[in-house]
């Protein structure tokens, strides 16, 4: 049976995952925005995301933003690929992004792995607060957020360790 203290999966995989599925979507985001099976690649994506919140360590607050993101953003995939208008479900990304910044920068303060931290920060800083701005500035300009993703997701696969496995090292030995 399934035990949800038992890791199946290490986290190297697991912040590989979104970088295989997103990497697809951001050329079609580069070269046609608006291409429904974009949305499917999307989808699939966000919901990859859900086993790295679940994995990295953040307040409790911050995976519920995590959580939050994902499901607004597979709300509004599913919502594209039904013919919605694109501001609305452009509006409801762009909240859902809102989460993904806060999720971002959350975990990536508390990362030891400082370009994982350096990275995480200007991301989920891009990321959330084009949301703000979206409305004056052109959809290129979340371009760079994209791709600021994808080297986050290389940079946790390579450099970032739980918690619990960092623990677990030995941290030198007692003076007698």
């Amino acid at each position: 049976m399934l035990n949800s203290q038992r890791h199946y999966v290490s986290l190297r995989l697991l912040a590989l995952l979104p970088l295989v599925l997103f990497s697809p979507a951001v050329v079609v985001f580069f070269v046609d925005a608006h291409v429904s099976w974009g949305e499917y690649l999307g989808v699939f994506f966000h919901l990859s995301i859900l086993f790295l919140v679940s994995r990295l360590d953040a307040a409790p607050w911050a995976k519920a933003a995590g959580y939050g993101w994902v499901a607004l953003d597979v709300l509004t995939g599913i919502l594209m690929i039904n013919d919605i208008p694109h501001d609305i479900g452009w509006a409801i990304r762009l909240g859902g992004h809102v989460l993904a910044g806060v999720w971002i920068v959350s975990s990536s303060l508390v990362s030891k792995a400082w370009p994982v931290t350096v990275v995480g920060v200007i991301t989920g800083l891009w990321l959330g607060g084009y949301s703000f701005v979206g409305n004056v500035l052109a959809e290129p300009f979340l371009r760079p957020a994209s791709i600021l993703i994808l080297i986050w997701f290389a940079l946790l696969a390579i450099f970032h360790r739980p918690a619990e496995e960092r623990s677990a090292e030995p941290t030198g030995t007692a003076l007698a």
